[in-house]
């Protein structure tokens, strides 16, 4: 693993008038790994991975992406950086196609006066590239890319949704919770999406409440309590139930040789 994460955040606080939802948080993420980041509800999870996005502005703190400070004032600061978010909502277009939603705010147009002065789409182009991101993905389960979104299951959907951030994205993949609303079947071709996405070397933050399913593919996992990082720890050296402890508050982890303690 490399020593110099590719993005970081440091101290990070944010607050909603009286609700601090972050509380000097901080995060690491390195090249090619998934990172895994749980916590109760309220723990900061989401408040945080806005602020790397640029969904929100943190109040006080520092984000580094690539070694460089950033400040991401919008969403389109962070996805023009490389940082590319599927929030739980997923944010795509039921009416439209499959290669419209991967390519939608970023339209190819066609070369030439049709494209620049009449500003034509680039239809064929668009659908050719999306077939070959869900291809790239493994996704076997989508055939007809000229096919409405509206008409998938639930899984597909989500898949649509990181073969366009995983399109886009140059740097980093932050996934909100990807199998919440999935079966089984389902759930299991997303984990094996983001195995893929690491294999080519795109570090992905992953959020989820799924114990099993974040010690299969997390090679750390962050625990938030609290609007703070509580520890970091990893499938190898720890279990679900120690890390459920250190979300409630059971147990606290020494940062320096991550060791357990009991909380009296």
């Amino acid at each position: 693993m490399s020593a110099q994460p590719i993005l970081q955040a440091i101290n990070l606080e944010k607050a909603y008038g009286n609700v601090i939802a972050l509380n000097g948080s901080s995060l690491e993420l390195f090249p090619g790994e998934v990172l895994a980041v749980v916590g109760d509800n309220g723990a900061g999870k989401s408040t945080l991975i806005k602020c790397l996005s640029g969904a929100e502005v943190p109040d006080t703190g520092e984000i580094f992406l690539e070694g460089n400070q950033v400040h991401f004032a919008k969403p389109q600061d962070g996805r023009g950086a490389g940082v590319e978010t599927v929030y739980q909502s997923l944010a795509v277009a039921p009416a439209l196609d499959i290669a419209a939603n991967l390519y939608l705010g970023r339209e190819l147009r066609r070369p030439g006066l049709v494209g620049k002065v009449f500003r034509t789409l680039d239809n064929s182009a668009m659908k050719a590239a999306s077939k070959n991101h869900i291809a790239d993905l493994g996704i076997s389960t989508i055939q007809n890319i000229s096919q409405a979104v509206e008409t998938l299951s639930g899984g597909q959907r989500q898949a649509v949704a990181v073969a366009r951030a995983s399109a886009f994205s140059s740097k980093v993949i932050i996934l909100d919770e990807p199998t919440a609303a999935l079966g089984v079947r389902e759930s299991n071709q997303v984990l094996k999406m983001i195995e893929r996405l690491r294999d080519r070397g795109l570090p992905v933050i992953l959020i989820s409440h799924n114990m099993p399913q974040v010690f299969e593919v997390a090679d750390r996992i962050q625990i938030q309590r609290l609007g703070k990082r509580a520890a970091v720890v990893t499938p190898k050296t720890h279990d679900m139930n120690q890390v459920v402890a250190i979300m409630t508050g059971a147990l606290t982890v020494d940062e320096k040789d991550q060791t357990f303690k009991p909380v009296r």
